[in-house]
């Protein structure tokens, strides 16, 4: 017979979770939730406003992870108050938001998940191309306010796709994955990169290799994938806005930043380009009130990963890397910061 000392006692260790803790800054999708509650003790902010610095330090002060996203501001204050924090899983490819060298000092791991949303934004980049050029978004708009009396051969006049030059900066996975779309609409491809890419990606791809004037100057569409860093700040701006053709359009869905938008607006208001397609915003979520007043824009609430098979494959990647570390006491499969191992 079990005395009642021993069945208070385990009544007690049932009511005492000695799993890792974990706090989550957003509800992510189920499959990633049910892998971490199987394993970790695990808090979500439910809020439907974005949690505030000040609130991640103070849900910091007893966790063993976090897993943020792009827009939470993880700086040095913010990883200082993570006494026994052991990762930092960032639920996006770029980490930005993330002070790396801090969370080195402190042998902090910081992961991403990067290559599983590759195809998924260069669907969504090719969205905003076709989008921007033949009007969809006022012409929705435009049915939907019950304006629409028949067709009329003036109305709703855009670009065409197909055979115009596309101008890609940033050859990367996700530009390579949007060139490979274009050569489905015979679309000549020309590419920036700070070095020439090999041939054998040249040739994959159908891109050709121009410097970064002659890409603005001879691209019909210019769309830009690179990550930001102090040399793609504002990369492109007053100076570049003013080498593209009046009938160029523009597509950002990589960093806000990357694009000086006070510029943008300047020569979408001057037309010296015809239009604008951004999936990601400069100081997002706040937004210039001109792009947003601006017929010529199409504007996307940072979108590119968002299919359900993605962002679950993301959810279970940032799972995956936690687990590695809190649970196995391993190196996580999409570790930023190697060093911390050394």
């Amino acid at each position: 017979m079990v005395s009642r000392w021993k069945l208070f006692t385990y009544r007690l260790d049932a009511m005492i979770d000695t799993r890792p803790k974990v706090l989550l800054t957003k509800m992510l999708p189920q499959a990633g939730i049910d892998s971490l509650k199987k394993r970790v003790e695990l808090e979500i902010y439910h809020d439907e406003k974005l949690i505030s610095k000040k609130e991640i330090i103070e849900r910091m002060q007893d966790k063993n992870g976090l897993i943020c996203l792009l827009g939470d501001p993880i700086d040095a204050e913010v990883i200082s108050a993570g006494k026994k924090l052991k990762i930092i899983a960032n639920y996006a490819v770029g980490y930005n938001n993330i002070d790396i060298k801090e969370a080195t000092r402190r042998k902090i791991a910081v992961t991403n998940t990067p290559g599983v949303l590759t195809e998924t934004t260069a669907d969504l980049t090719f969205s905003l191309i076709l989008s921007v050029a033949r009007k969809i978004v006022e012409a929705d708009t435009f049915v939907r306010e019950g304006k629409f009396i028949g067709w009329e051969p003036m109305l709703f006049l855009g670009s065409d796709v197909h055979h115009k030059t596309l101008g890609i900066i940033g050859l990367g996975r996700i530009g390579r994955a949007v060139a490979n779309r274009a050569r489905g609409f015979g679309m000549r491809i020309i590419y920036f990169e700070p070095e020439r890419l090999p041939e054998e990606v040249e040739r994959e791809c159908g891109a050709e290799y121009q410097g970064l004037d002659n890409v603005l100057k001879e691209s019909d569409i210019i769309t830009v994938h690179v990550p930001l860093t102090e040399s793609t700040h504002h990369l492109i701006a007053q100076k570049e806005f003013s080498l593209m053709k009046k009938g160029a359009y523009v597509i950002n869905v990589s960093r806000g930043p990357v694009v000086d938008e006070k510029a943008l607006v300047e020569a979408l208001r001057d037309k010296k380009i015809a239009g604008c397609a951004l999936d990601v915003f400069e100081r997002e979520p706040k937004i210039e009130q001109e792009l947003l007043d601006l017929p010529n824009t199409v504007l996307v609430p940072h979108i590119g990963s968002a299919s359900v098979e993605t962002r679950t494959r993301m959810a279970v990647m940032v799972a995956e890397n936690i687990i590695a570390v809190l649970i196995h006491g391993c190196k996580p499969p999409n570790l930023v910061n190697p060093e911390i191992y050394q």
